[in-house]
């Protein structure tokens, strides 16, 4: 299957002569939610902003559906939606008439339904009529993805969409984006929150310096990339690691209540079960043991380190 989104050899330099980008490949395949991360600086709105169209590239090329992003301007950008990170609404404007609008941008004719459907699958048609300044915050980012979605587009960007956003009203756009994506559109998320690429994503890019450090799929990097901690919760405290478990390079809590192995789940052996052998003979009970498996923010700051 042919990706949605093709990017090849892309570079960007600025007249300062910062390079912004450099030679970024990437396939974003229809249907998935892709999530953008890296740092601040990194180059994540720079290549957003040069897929959509915005930024013109140095030099590589980028298709969106078969279309060049530069010699088929307009194909590719009917094909896609973009939620920047600031909020650029006419204050004094409706929600519906802004909505509207932004699906008249793009040369489609009138359809009030679709403009419902949207408003409604995204909270907002009660207030329909209400003016832009009048809205939260969090109501005013539901607003730029109405907008973004008002011309019936294939891809979605969202920059930092929960930007700003309270818990409550950034797990409701969760929803909203499984919906989108359960209803065929490729999503692209770039976010500062990595429980928000855990949550959503089925693949991950990570980006630093203008790079692209990897692109996984999320399962198979934290299987890759992530370690596991097992940690045994003792009968009774210990002052210290004893001497003969010196080997296994174990944490003490602070209580001295739990013993915490840190290990790689890609090793051929784990130690675990020589390591219980070698605790049991030091004298060592405990009551409980589990697991736990690294998180991606655990994961993304050992790539930014490497």
């Amino acid at each position: 299957m042919a990706p949605i989104i093709s990017v090849n050899n892309l570079d960007k330099v600025y007249g300062t002569g910062r390079k912004a980008l450099n030679s970024v490949n990437l396939d974003i395949m229809a249907g998935e939610i892709f999530a953008l991360l890296g740092p601040n600086g990194a180059g994540k709105t720079t290549l957003i902003g040069t897929i959509c169209g915005l930024v013109n590239p140095t030099s590589g090329s980028i298709t969106v559906g078969g279309h060049d992003i530069v010699r088929d301007y307009r194909a590719a950008r009917s094909l896609i939606g973009l939620v920047p990170q600031e909020l650029h609404t006419d204050a004094f404007e409706s929600v519906w008439d802004t909505v509207t609008f932004s699906r008249g941008l793009f040369g489609k004719p009138k359809n009030p339904a679709h403009i419902e459907k949207v408003l409604r699958s995204l909270s907002l048609w009660e207030r329909k009529d209400s003016k832009i300044m009048t809205l939260s915050g969090g109501m005013k980012r539901r607003v730029m993805i109405a907008k973004a979605l008002s011309h019936e587009p294939q891809v979605l960007f969202l920059d930092e969409p929960t930007a700003g956003v309270d818990v409550e009203l950034r797990k409701g756009m969760w929803e909203v984006v499984r919906e989108l994506q359960q209803s065929g559109v490729t999503i692209i998320l770039t976010t500062h929150y990595i429980e928000e690429a855990e949550e959503m994503a089925d693949r991950v890019g990570v980006i630093n310096n203008g790079e692209l450090v990897l692109v996984e799929e999320k399962a198979a990097l934290m299987r890759k990339l992530g370690k596991k901690q097992l940690k045994l919760h003792l009968a009774e405290p210990l002052p210290a690691v004893p001497p003969e478990l010196a080997n296994y390079d174990l944490a003490l809590s602070a209580d001295g209540l739990s013993l915490v192995y840190t290990y790689d789940t890609r090793a051929e052996h784990t130690g675990i079960t020589s390591l219980l052998g070698d605790v049991r003979a030091a004298g060592i009970r405990f009551n409980d043991l589990d697991t736990s498996q690294s998180s991606l923010e655990e994961i993304f700051v050992s790539l930014l380190r490497a």
